[in-house]
């Protein structure tokens, strides 16, 4: 929000008072009201509505042209501890005083307020002589004789704000004055707030002497007009809509909400409003909050139980958890709704008007209100059957019922669902509740262990203590083996794999069941090893990797399928790895193995250049969706990507890997959604959609890449933007930090990663072949001893391209060879495009033209756009003029592509592209290129008669002629 001066100081204080906003009807009523006064005529007003509606703001604008037009201005406001007085306390003003002050032309002071104008008056209802007011039982007498000494001069506004506090009989009396003395040039106005009982002004006076004036609440263009006079600027419609929805259009939660929000340094967006909805916003829940306590205690009770139930309230439950019959609390929903603080959900159903009015009134509630009505309602919606995750939350602010035998069961079912979500956190802060602290020797063993469980996974040392002060008293084998399995996994990756191999040896392995144990703990320590480099490194030199276990075991297939993923990965004993990776998938299903070793297993067929095998795994672990918990199924799905891409399926590589992802940011993606986000961007970029892969990768903050192997993958992906990006050194720097990364983590097997393949065309584009020969060199040299198709003959399309024209086309047409036998049809692609090159440039256009063609057809039928136009560019200078069937239309535009056509049709420039999309000049022309090339046109000019005539280029800028 921008503001200046001691207006900003005015706003972020919550004083500023707009224009009136809407009030046009109400304002031209009062007008003609003041104007028959000033002619004569008695009048009475009621300004009614509910607190912040608006009331004082009218009643002083009706002062106002009141002073304007000449009458005489008295006003007051109401309060319940005293009878109605014109003035502040002990300052009396009776009726000699105004006679006085009108004949010398003065206008008599104005108390209880400083620097108000003269023309008003503040004065109590006194007798004639000046004394105090009267007793109740004469107030007509008084109010008789100071109306109509008040009015002898010239023409009288009586203005009585929160008149429904005062006490009724003052408020009678001069009610029945205006009745019944028409000849008084006097206007009485009543602010009347609406509350539960009837309004007494209405009673008591008659539809020939009462103006009633209901202001209405804000519309969201009146929103917009009070926003923009208190901040200054221009505001959005996400803005609009959540300011509205927030306040109910009541002005003073408006006005609040805009001050608040300048407190908080946020903006007046959507998304400045969503940020302050998470606590309590200054200003405004100040105001929510002496808004609701203006309310009857029914209706207050109803706001804290809804507060306290959250959104969709039923209102049986509500009225339950207020202690209300249900019809009372209805009617009290009803009034705050009124004032804007409540909506109707649903069918019988109720929230707070927004989260921010939530927090406003849980603030307001006392602390031990809160915690009661937590404890209530967790009993409430656990004897109603609600699910436990509705429950857990209120048992976790309510510490004293938590700890309630059927609340510390229902935690703990909640506590292991969330462990099955993957929610590690939310698991340990139930538990906790469980589980006092400095009480863990006294509390059930298997409760301890479960929490060590889910500490294990996110503050490790805790967990490795619960663990191991729980081993020993542990009833059964089956929970020692559990307990076993978690301390042994947070060691190893805590860097103490010492410790955790001294567990190990101490395991009796003198039965079957015993040496089953330790297989499937070693198994685990391998896996939990790949989070720890530096733990990876010590166990493979301290562990056996022996592959000869026959796997008729579940046990022995997880042990199995750990050392072979590793085996392979090193591109070491590879006959005898695949062997074992086979054997575990023969042998094993998701309903006798854990879905982790047979997902190992599969990797290891994957980096052995058999992604058809392994991902044909992935599908059948991730369809028995019961197989595979949440926490495990991001991995999972990180794999199936990676697998799609290596067979160049785009589409489904995207699908998975955007499964696998979520919602989450860049900032906090888990190791396995790292591998999902380096996939995703290869798949973007295999697709050409550079401008999405850029936006992907800058979710990702230099401080959040570590240590661990996945995110050398996420470099080499990025390293591959880079190079898309013409920028060769920056792309060389990024695979080439990945290369080391690699080399740390024993990762050597070329067909594992494709990192030195992209490396070796940074280099290239550097003007360094010699380096990108020596990739290509070490890599055919891997893969052919280990007869890796994909590797190998990518490795030579690689070595190829950083040889000399000698020898090239043969290197090149066995690339193809070897590419065709491998089921990798995006490589394969890529190599023919590649050779059709070379052809071209050895002037061998006839089979150039052959070759590109099916290249051209392929990357076509794969979705691989930008080799597609690769392929379209080198046809056409090869003389060949691809069929127009190939144009796939608007449809097969990318997100990005569609975007650069839309402004280009409008008359941008490709400069100002580039700045509106926040990408390169030379990534717009790449985009148009692949525009043209997909609609079949020749140019700009045709773009606006293929697209349709695009939204505003009417207004667009005018631009030069460009292609």
């Amino acid at each position: 929000m921008t503001t200046s001066g001691a207006h900003d100081q005015e706003l972020s204080a919550g004083r500023t008072h707009p224009r009136l906003v809407e009030r046009e009807r109400e304002t031209a009523v009062l007008r003609d009201l003041v104007r028959r006064t000033a002619a004569g005529r008695t009048g009475l007003v009621v300004v009614k509505g509910p607190a912040g509606i608006g009331r004082t703001a009218l009643l002083r604008a009706l002062a106002e042209e009141a002073e304007r037009r000449g009458l005489r201005v008295v006003e007051t406001a109401g309060a319940r501890e005293r009878m109605l007085r014109f003035g502040s306390p002990g300052a009396p003003l009776g009726t000699a005083a105004l006679d006085a002050s009108a004949a010398d032309g003065r206008a008599p002071a104005r108390g209880g307020r400083s620097g108000d104008r003269g023309g008003r008056a503040r004065a109590p209802v006194a007798s004639p002589d000046g004394t105090a007011a009267p007793p109740l039982h004469g107030p007509l007498l008084t109010y008789r004789q100071v109306v109509g000494s008040a009015s002898v001069t010239r023409p009288t506004l009586l203005s009585v704000d929160d008149a429904d506090r005062a006490d009724l009989e003052s408020i009678r009396a001069l009610v029945r004055l205006m009745r019944t003395r028409h000849d008084l040039p006097v206007l009485l106005a009543l602010g009347w707030r609406d509350r539960e009982e009837p309004a007494a002004p209405v009673e008591w006076a008659t539809r020939s002497t009462l103006e009633v004036i209901r202001p209405r609440p804000l519309s969201g263009p009146g929103v917009t007009a009070v926003v923009r006079r208190l901040a200054g600027t221009a505001v959005e419609a996400g803005f609009q809509a959540g300011c509205l929805a927030a306040t109910g259009g009541i002005p003073s939660l408006v006005t609040g909400l805009v001050a608040g929000l300048g407190e908080l340094r946020l903006p007046l967006t959507g998304a400045g409003l969503e940020a302050a909805s998470g606590g309590d916003v200054p200003v405004f829940g100040a105001r929510v909050r002496r808004l609701l306590h203006g309310q009857s205690p029914v209706a207050v009770r109803a706001a804290q139980a809804m507060a306290v139930l959250g959104d969709g309230t039923a209102t049986t439950t509500g009225a339950g958890l207020a202690r209300v019959e249900t019809t009372a609390f209805t009617r009290s929903l009803r009034r705050l709704e009124a004032v804007g603080l409540a909506r109707a959900s649903a069918a019988d159903t109720w929230s707070l008007a927004h989260p921010a009015v939530r927090h406003a009134v849980l603030t307001g509630t006392p602390s031990r209100t809160r915690t009661d009505l937590h404890g209530r309602a967790a009993r409430l919606l656990h004897d109603s059957g609600a699910p436990a995750g509705d429950i857990a939350g209120h048992l976790l602010a309510s510490p004293a019922v938590a700890r309630e035998p059927w609340a510390r069961a229902l935690l703990r079912e909640e506590a292991r669902t969330a462990l099955l979500r993957g929610a590690a956190e939310h698991a340990v802060r139930l538990l906790r509740s469980c589980v006092p602290p400095g009480r863990e020797g006294t509390c059930d063993p298997v409760l301890v262990m479960e929490l060590g469980i889910a500490e294990s996974r996110v503050d490790a040392e805790s967990g490795i203590g619960h663990l191991t002060s729980v081993l020993d008293r542990l009833p059964g084998p089956d929970l020692r083996l559990t307990a076993l399995s978690a301390l042994v996994g947070a060691l190893t990756r805590t860097g103490r794999t010492g410790r955790a191999a001294q567990l190990l040896a101490a395991q009796d392995t003198g039965s079957p069941s015993g040496r089953a144990r330790l297989q499937l703990l070693e198994a685990d320590m391998l896996l939990a090893a790949t989070d720890n480099r530096e733990a990876y490194t010590d166990l493979l030199q301290g562990v056996s990797l022996r592959l000869d276990l026959p796997g008729t075991t579940a046990e022995e297939r997880a042990l199995l399928a750990g050392r072979a993923f590793i085996a392979v990965s090193r591109g070491e004993r590879l006959p005898q790895a695949l062997s074992a990776a086979d054997r575990v998938l023969l042998s094993g299903t998701p309903l006798t193995d854990s879905p982790v070793s047979l997902a190992a297993a599969a990797a290891a067929l994957a980096y052995a250049d058999r992604p058809a095998d392994a991902a044909h795994v992935y599908r059948q672990l991730l369809e028995g969706a019961d197989a595979v918990p949440d926490h495990l199924r991001a991995g999972l799905l990180a794999l199936d990507g990676e697998a799609a891409q290596r067979l160049g399926r785009i589409d489904l590589a995207l699908r998975s890997t955007a499964q696998a992802l979520g919602s989450t940011p860049g900032a906090r993606v888990t190791h396995h959604q790292t591998l999902a986000l380096a996939v995703r961007l290869h798949a973007l970029l295999d697709r050409g959609d550079i401008v999405a892969a850029d936006a992907l990768a800058g979710t990702v903050p230099p401080d959040a890449i570590d240590d661990a192997w996945q995110w050398s993958e996420y470099l080499a992906a990025r390293g591959r933007l880079r190079l898309a990006q013409n920028d060769p050194v920056a792309a060389v720097a990024d695979l080439t930090e990945c290369g080391r990364r690699q080399e740390l983590w024993q990762r050597t097997n070329p067909a594992a990663s494709p990192w030195w393949y992209w490396a070796g065309h940074a280099h290239l584009a550097a003007g360094d072949p010699a380096e990108a020969g020596r990739l290509a060199t070490r890599a055919v040299d891997l893969a052919h001893s280990a007869d890796f198709p994909v590797a190998l003959g990518t490795a030579l399309e690689l070595l190829a391209s950083a040889g000399g024209e000698r020898g090239r086309l043969q290197i090149l047409e066995d690339a193809e060879g070897v590419l065709a036998q491998s089921g990798a049809a995006l490589s394969l692609a890529r190599t023919r495009v590649a050779r059709g090159r070379a052809l071209l440039r050895a002037g061998h256009v006839g089979p150039a033209r052959k070759v590109l063609r099916r290249g051209w057809d392929e990357s076509h039928a794969l979705g691989a756009h930008a080799l597609h136009d690769e392929a379209h560019g080198l046809l056409l200078s090869a003389g060949a003029r691809p069929r127009r069937g190939a144009s796939r239309g608007a449809g097969e535009l990318t997100r990005s592509e569609k975007q650069v056509a839309r402004l280009a049709a409008a008359g941008r420039t490709n400069l100002q592209i580039a700045e509106a999309l926040f990408v390169t000049r030379r990534t717009v022309e790449l985009h148009l290129t692949s525009v043209y090339r997909k609609l079949g046109l020749s140019g700009r000019k045709e773009l606006r008669s293929a697209l349709g005539r695009p939204r505003g280029g009417a207004d667009a800028a005018p631009a030069r002629r460009e292609r």
